[in-house]
């Protein structure tokens, strides 16, 4: 079994902005998950089809109690700045059964392993020192769980699977070429954006009330 689509992030500043943006969005309350001591996070988790989840993240505590930032760019102004403003999908994961085989065939840096928990769940995690998102999030973190099966069998199902995963870029080569390097590029859809435009991911999720997405693009305010 190769790379896989493991989960897509939503970025919040608490929890609960999160659990009413995506009742908004995909009409569904999704349930709490657990906390990352290690990295000043908690969450909340549900199935999106086979092997494959949804993560509601928000900070938990201060920086100051870290020992390093905060995965996902939580740490960083500009990320700050967008949750505050509204709940975001923030970036993708993939799964893989070797993390460090991936990480030495990506033409781009994926960062150092990590070892987490939450619980009695343990990972491996591929994150950069600063903890910064990957191509702004275009790019993938990656995860290696250490379980016997895909902790989304234990997460809730709602109902909702996602159908694809379509990344919109004005480099689309280069982020092809990155992507295939790890195996991704077959998981995804890339579209060509214009130049001085800025990149987005789209998430098309079928709900009890239909298809409906979920896009990365920050809010224009008039």
């Amino acid at each position: 079994m190769g790379t896989q689509i493991d989960h897509l992030v939503i970025g919040a500043t608490t929890l609960q902005q999160g659990i009413a943006a995506v009742n908004d969005w995909l009409g569904v309350n999704v349930p709490y998950g657990g906390s990352h001591e290690k990295m000043g996070t908690h969450n909340c988790l549900m199935r999106l089809g086979e092997g494959i989840f949804l993560e509601i993240i928000a900070l938990s505590n201060s920086p100051g109690s870290l020992e390093q930032p905060r995965w996902f760019g939580l740490d960083d102004p500009y990320v700050r700045y967008r949750i505050t403003a509204q709940p975001t999908l923030l970036g993708w994961v993939v799964n893989t059964e070797n993390l460090t085989n991936l990480i030495a065939s990506a033409h781009c840096s994926m960062g150092q392993i990590e070892h987490i928990t939450r619980g009695e769940l343990h990972w491996l995690f591929s994150l950069p020192e600063d903890g910064r998102l990957l191509a702004g999030g275009m790019i993938p973190y990656a995860i290696e769980w250490q379980t016997d099966s895909h902790p989304s069998t234990m997460m809730a199902d709602l109902g909702c699977h996602l159908l694809k995963l379509d990344l919109y870029h004005n480099q689309p080569n280069w982020l092809h070429s990155s992507l295939e390097s790890i195996g991704a590029a077959d998981l995804i859809t890339i579209h060509t954006r214009p130049h001085n435009t800025s990149p987005y991911l789209l998430a098309s999720i079928s709900t009890p009330q239909g298809i409906k997405e979920i896009s990365s693009q920050f809010p224009t305010f008039s």
